[in-house]
Protein backbone atom coordinates (compact mmCIF):
# COMPACT_ATOMS: atom_id res chain seq x y z
CA UNK A 1 0.00 0.00 0.00
CA UNK A 2 0.64 3.36 -0.25
CA UNK A 3 3.09 4.68 2.58
CA UNK A 4 1.98 6.53 5.53
CA UNK A 5 3.04 9.78 7.16
CA UNK A 6 5.48 9.00 10.24
CA UNK A 7 3.01 8.25 13.28
CA UNK A 8 3.54 9.52 16.55
CA UNK A 9 2.16 8.11 19.61
CA UNK A 10 4.75 5.65 19.95
CA UNK A 11 3.64 3.41 16.74
CA UNK A 12 5.86 1.97 14.60
CA UNK A 13 4.90 2.90 10.90
CA UNK A 14 5.68 -0.80 9.53
CA UNK A 15 3.21 -2.01 12.11
CA UNK A 16 0.65 0.34 11.21
CA UNK A 17 1.01 -0.75 7.76
CA UNK A 18 0.56 -4.49 9.09
CA UNK A 19 -2.07 -3.52 11.36
CA UNK A 20 -4.20 -1.93 8.83
CA UNK A 21 -3.69 -4.29 6.11
CA UNK A 22 -4.95 -6.83 8.03
CA UNK A 23 -7.67 -5.30 10.10
CA UNK A 24 -9.55 -3.83 6.68
CA UNK A 25 -9.11 -7.40 4.94
CA UNK A 26 -11.28 -8.95 8.07
CA UNK A 27 -13.70 -5.68 7.28
CA UNK A 28 -13.78 -6.46 3.71
CA UNK A 29 -12.54 -2.93 2.61
CA UNK A 30 -9.35 -1.84 0.33
CA UNK A 31 -6.13 -0.43 2.68
CA UNK A 32 -4.33 0.99 -0.71
CA UNK A 33 -3.39 4.20 -0.38
CA UNK A 34 -4.65 5.24 2.82
CA UNK A 35 -4.07 8.54 4.38
CA UNK A 36 -3.22 9.38 8.01
CA UNK A 37 -4.94 12.13 9.38
CA UNK A 38 -3.97 12.05 13.12
CA UNK A 39 -1.44 9.63 15.29
CA UNK A 40 -0.76 11.74 18.61
CA UNK A 41 -2.68 8.71 20.87
CA UNK A 42 -4.53 6.57 18.25
CA UNK A 43 -3.82 6.07 14.23
CA UNK A 44 -6.77 7.34 12.87
CA UNK A 45 -6.26 6.85 8.77
CA UNK A 46 -9.03 7.69 6.28
CA UNK A 47 -9.08 4.74 3.64
CA UNK A 48 -8.57 5.93 -0.14
CA UNK A 49 -11.36 3.69 -1.44
CA UNK A 50 -14.35 4.00 0.57
CA UNK A 51 -15.53 6.97 2.99
CA UNK A 52 -14.18 4.69 6.30
CA UNK A 53 -12.07 5.83 8.93
CA UNK A 54 -10.24 3.32 10.40
CA UNK A 55 -8.88 4.18 14.16
CA UNK A 56 -5.84 1.90 15.49
CA UNK A 57 -5.74 1.97 19.29
CA UNK A 58 -2.10 1.77 20.59
CA UNK A 59 -0.94 -1.50 21.08
CA UNK A 60 -2.00 -3.30 24.75
CA UNK A 61 -5.09 -0.68 24.75
CA UNK A 62 -8.20 -2.49 26.84
CA UNK A 63 -10.18 -4.29 23.92
CA UNK A 64 -13.28 -4.29 26.80
CA UNK A 65 -13.26 -0.29 27.32
CA UNK A 66 -13.36 -0.47 22.86
CA UNK A 67 -16.11 -2.74 22.80
CA UNK A 68 -18.13 -0.74 25.33
CA UNK A 69 -17.27 2.71 23.42
CA UNK A 70 -18.38 0.73 20.26
CA UNK A 71 -21.71 -0.17 22.49
CA UNK A 72 -22.24 3.21 23.67
CA UNK A 73 -22.47 4.76 19.87
CA UNK A 74 -24.82 2.24 18.87
CA UNK A 75 -26.66 3.39 21.92
CA UNK A 76 -26.12 7.47 20.96
CA UNK A 77 -27.44 6.21 17.25
CA UNK A 78 -30.48 4.60 18.69
CA UNK A 79 -31.65 7.22 20.29
CA UNK A 80 -30.49 9.80 17.73
CA UNK A 81 -27.83 11.55 19.20
CA UNK A 82 -26.12 13.93 17.09
CA UNK A 83 -22.89 11.72 16.79
CA UNK A 84 -20.17 10.36 13.91
CA UNK A 85 -21.65 6.64 13.13
CA UNK A 86 -19.85 3.84 13.18
CA UNK A 87 -19.39 1.76 9.95
CA UNK A 88 -22.09 -0.55 10.08
CA UNK A 89 -20.98 -3.38 7.96
CA UNK A 90 -18.00 -4.40 10.16
CA UNK A 91 -17.95 -6.13 13.30
CA UNK A 92 -16.05 -4.60 15.64
CA UNK A 93 -13.77 -3.97 17.36
CA UNK A 94 -11.00 -6.04 15.70
CA UNK A 95 -8.16 -6.91 17.75
CA UNK A 96 -4.76 -6.96 15.66
CA UNK A 97 -1.63 -8.12 17.47
CA UNK A 98 -2.95 -6.51 20.43
CA UNK A 99 -4.08 -3.53 18.44
CA UNK A 100 -8.01 -2.73 18.77
CA UNK A 101 -9.49 -1.61 15.63
CA UNK A 102 -12.36 0.30 14.87
CA UNK A 103 -14.25 1.89 12.17
CA UNK A 104 -15.93 5.25 11.18
CA UNK A 105 -17.97 6.88 8.71
CA UNK A 106 -15.73 9.78 6.93
CA UNK A 107 -17.43 13.01 7.22
CA UNK A 108 -15.88 15.66 4.76
CA UNK A 109 -15.00 18.40 6.72
CA UNK A 110 -15.03 22.26 5.99
CA UNK A 111 -11.39 24.09 6.78
CA UNK A 112 -13.31 25.74 9.49
CA UNK A 113 -13.74 23.98 12.74
CA UNK A 114 -16.51 23.43 14.62
CA UNK A 115 -17.29 26.81 16.92
CA UNK A 116 -17.82 26.64 20.35
CA UNK A 117 -21.19 27.71 20.27
CA UNK A 118 -22.20 24.70 18.39
CA UNK A 119 -20.81 22.36 21.17
CA UNK A 120 -23.77 23.29 23.35
CA UNK A 121 -26.61 22.05 21.95
CA UNK A 122 -25.30 18.33 21.81
CA UNK A 123 -23.40 18.18 24.81
CA UNK A 124 -26.56 19.51 26.72
CA UNK A 125 -28.71 16.90 24.99
CA UNK A 126 -25.94 14.40 26.03
CA UNK A 127 -26.16 15.25 29.40
CA UNK A 128 -29.59 14.88 29.95
CA UNK A 129 -29.70 11.69 28.23
CA UNK A 130 -30.82 8.40 29.80
CA UNK A 131 -27.96 6.66 31.65
CA UNK A 132 -27.22 3.65 28.97
CA UNK A 133 -26.74 -0.14 31.28
CA UNK A 134 -22.85 0.01 29.99
CA UNK A 135 -21.18 -0.15 33.10
CA UNK A 136 -19.30 3.27 32.25
CA UNK A 137 -16.72 4.51 34.58
CA UNK A 138 -16.52 7.55 36.51
CA UNK A 139 -15.51 10.27 36.21
CA UNK A 140 -11.95 10.47 37.74
CA UNK A 141 -9.64 13.66 36.94
CA UNK A 142 -7.63 12.73 40.11
CA UNK A 143 -7.08 9.59 39.72
CA UNK A 144 -5.76 10.20 36.10
CA UNK A 145 -3.58 12.46 37.15
CA UNK A 146 -2.37 10.63 39.36
CA UNK A 147 -1.69 7.75 37.16
CA UNK A 148 -0.37 9.84 34.74
CA UNK A 149 2.29 11.10 36.85
CA UNK A 150 3.25 7.68 38.24
CA UNK A 151 3.82 6.65 34.58
CA UNK A 152 5.39 9.70 33.21
CA UNK A 153 9.81 9.46 33.03
CA UNK A 154 10.72 12.96 30.82
CA UNK A 155 10.46 15.37 34.13
CA UNK A 156 12.81 16.16 36.37
CA UNK A 157 11.81 14.75 40.23
CA UNK A 158 11.17 18.56 41.39
CA UNK A 159 8.75 18.98 38.99
CA UNK A 160 6.88 15.46 39.56
CA UNK A 161 7.05 16.83 43.34
CA UNK A 162 5.40 19.78 42.44
CA UNK A 163 2.81 18.26 40.11
CA UNK A 164 1.67 15.60 43.07
CA UNK A 165 1.81 18.40 45.53
CA UNK A 166 -0.56 20.30 43.74
CA UNK A 167 -2.88 18.03 43.01
CA UNK A 168 -3.00 16.91 46.67
CA UNK A 169 -4.23 20.35 47.31
CA UNK A 170 -6.96 20.33 44.83
CA UNK A 171 -8.15 16.96 45.89
CA UNK A 172 -8.80 18.64 49.26
CA UNK A 173 -10.42 21.40 47.76
CA UNK A 174 -12.75 18.98 45.63
CA UNK A 175 -13.73 17.58 48.70
CA UNK A 176 -15.70 21.09 49.68
CA UNK A 177 -16.98 21.76 46.09
CA UNK A 178 -21.24 21.59 45.87
CA UNK A 179 -21.85 20.57 42.81
CA UNK A 180 -25.24 22.17 41.25
CA UNK A 181 -26.13 20.38 37.53
CA UNK A 182 -27.66 16.68 37.66
CA UNK A 183 -25.20 13.95 37.42
CA UNK A 184 -24.98 12.75 34.06
CA UNK A 185 -23.70 11.21 30.93
CA UNK A 186 -19.80 12.83 30.00
CA UNK A 187 -17.97 13.04 26.92
CA UNK A 188 -14.74 13.67 29.17
CA UNK A 189 -12.95 15.85 26.33
CA UNK A 190 -15.57 18.07 24.77
CA UNK A 191 -13.69 20.77 22.47
CA UNK A 192 -13.32 21.80 19.32
CA UNK A 193 -11.23 18.94 17.77
CA UNK A 194 -13.99 15.86 19.13
CA UNK A 195 -16.53 17.23 16.95
CA UNK A 196 -17.39 17.64 13.44
CA UNK A 197 -19.63 19.36 11.18
CA UNK A 198 -22.57 16.53 9.35
CA UNK A 199 -23.51 16.99 6.06
CA UNK A 200 -25.49 20.14 7.01
CA UNK A 201 -22.83 21.97 8.85
CA UNK A 202 -24.29 21.37 12.55
CA UNK A 203 -22.19 19.69 14.91
CA UNK A 204 -21.50 16.00 16.17
CA UNK A 205 -19.60 14.70 18.83
CA UNK A 206 -16.96 11.93 18.16
CA UNK A 207 -14.30 10.39 20.00
CA UNK A 208 -15.87 8.49 22.76
CA UNK A 209 -12.33 6.88 24.82
CA UNK A 210 -13.61 9.02 27.54
CA UNK A 211 -17.01 8.95 28.18
CA UNK A 212 -17.87 8.37 31.58
CA UNK A 213 -20.40 9.16 34.59
CA UNK A 214 -20.17 12.16 36.61
CA UNK A 215 -21.27 15.96 36.59
CA UNK A 216 -21.53 17.79 34.34
CA UNK A 217 -19.34 20.92 34.99
CA UNK A 218 -16.37 19.04 34.43
CA UNK A 219 -17.27 18.98 30.41
CA UNK A 220 -18.37 22.35 30.64
CA UNK A 221 -15.27 23.51 31.65
CA UNK A 222 -12.84 21.52 29.39
CA UNK A 223 -14.89 23.90 26.68
CA UNK A 224 -13.57 26.61 28.46
CA UNK A 225 -10.57 25.67 29.05
CA UNK A 226 -9.86 24.90 25.58
CA UNK A 227 -11.17 28.37 24.17
CA UNK A 228 -8.64 30.42 26.86
CA UNK A 229 -5.98 28.38 26.32
CA UNK A 230 -6.05 27.35 22.85
CA UNK A 231 -6.46 31.01 21.71
CA UNK A 232 -10.32 30.97 20.89
CA UNK A 233 -10.88 33.80 22.93
CA UNK A 234 -13.43 34.81 25.62
CA UNK A 235 -16.11 35.88 23.48
CA UNK A 236 -16.25 32.73 21.81
CA UNK A 237 -16.64 31.04 24.89
CA UNK A 238 -19.35 32.67 26.23
CA UNK A 239 -21.28 32.42 23.46
CA UNK A 240 -20.96 28.63 23.54
CA UNK A 241 -22.50 29.35 27.66
CA UNK A 242 -25.24 31.36 26.22
CA UNK A 243 -26.34 28.39 23.72
CA UNK A 244 -25.75 25.85 26.66
CA UNK A 245 -27.49 28.19 29.32
CA UNK A 246 -25.14 27.78 32.04
CA UNK A 247 -21.69 29.34 32.82
CA UNK A 248 -19.31 27.70 34.59
CA UNK A 249 -17.28 30.50 35.20
CA UNK A 250 -19.84 32.23 37.65
CA UNK A 251 -20.29 29.04 39.85
CA UNK A 252 -17.61 28.99 42.86
CA UNK A 253 -16.54 25.59 41.78
CA UNK A 254 -14.97 26.88 38.64
CA UNK A 255 -11.11 27.68 40.02
CA UNK A 256 -10.75 24.29 41.46
CA UNK A 257 -12.63 22.13 38.46
CA UNK A 258 -10.53 24.29 35.84
CA UNK A 259 -7.27 23.86 37.55
CA UNK A 260 -7.86 20.05 38.05
CA UNK A 261 -8.78 19.91 34.38
CA UNK A 262 -5.94 21.79 33.17
CA UNK A 263 -3.34 19.51 35.54
CA UNK A 264 -4.52 16.33 34.07
CA UNK A 265 -4.28 17.97 29.83
CA UNK A 266 -0.47 18.82 31.28
CA UNK A 267 0.14 15.02 32.95
CA UNK A 268 -1.64 13.22 30.24
CA UNK A 269 1.02 14.75 27.31
CA UNK A 270 3.74 14.61 30.23
CA UNK A 271 3.06 10.96 30.62
CA UNK A 272 2.84 10.57 26.39
CA UNK A 273 5.55 12.64 26.08
CA UNK A 274 8.48 9.32 25.80
CA UNK A 275 6.77 8.56 22.60
CA UNK A 276 6.38 12.38 21.35
CA UNK A 277 9.43 14.15 22.48
CA UNK A 278 9.63 17.38 21.05
CA UNK A 279 6.14 17.88 23.28
CA UNK A 280 7.93 17.67 26.50
CA UNK A 281 9.20 21.42 26.01
CA UNK A 282 5.54 22.57 25.34
CA UNK A 283 4.84 20.51 28.57
CA UNK A 284 7.67 22.42 30.25
CA UNK A 285 6.35 25.50 29.09
CA UNK A 286 2.96 24.59 30.57
CA UNK A 287 4.19 23.75 34.02
CA UNK A 288 5.99 26.99 34.58
CA UNK A 289 2.86 28.56 33.10
CA UNK A 290 1.01 27.04 36.48
CA UNK A 291 3.78 28.01 38.81
CA UNK A 292 3.74 31.69 37.38
CA UNK A 293 -0.05 31.44 37.97
CA UNK A 294 -0.35 32.81 34.85
CA UNK A 295 -3.90 31.45 33.86
CA UNK A 296 -3.90 33.12 30.55
CA UNK A 297 -0.84 31.71 29.21
CA UNK A 298 -1.87 30.59 25.23
CA UNK A 299 -1.00 26.89 25.05
CA UNK A 300 0.25 25.19 22.04
CA UNK A 301 -1.92 22.20 20.94
CA UNK A 302 0.04 18.70 21.05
Amino acid sequence: MTALAPINGGFEEADMHHVLDRACAVAGLDSSGARLLRGHTNAVILLAHAPVVVKIARRGSRSADVERTVRFVRFLIDHGFPTVPLYCDAIQPVVIDGHPVTFWAYLPQPDHPVAAAQLAKPLYALHTLPVPALSLPRHDNVRAIRFSIAATTSLSRRTLRYLTDRVDRLEAELGQVEFLLPEGVLQGDPQHRNALHDDKGDAVLCDWDTVALGQPEWDLVTVEVHCRRFGYGQPHYQEFADSYGYDVTRWPGYATLRDLRELRMITTNARKAMHAPPSLAEVERRVAGLRDEAAQLRWNIL
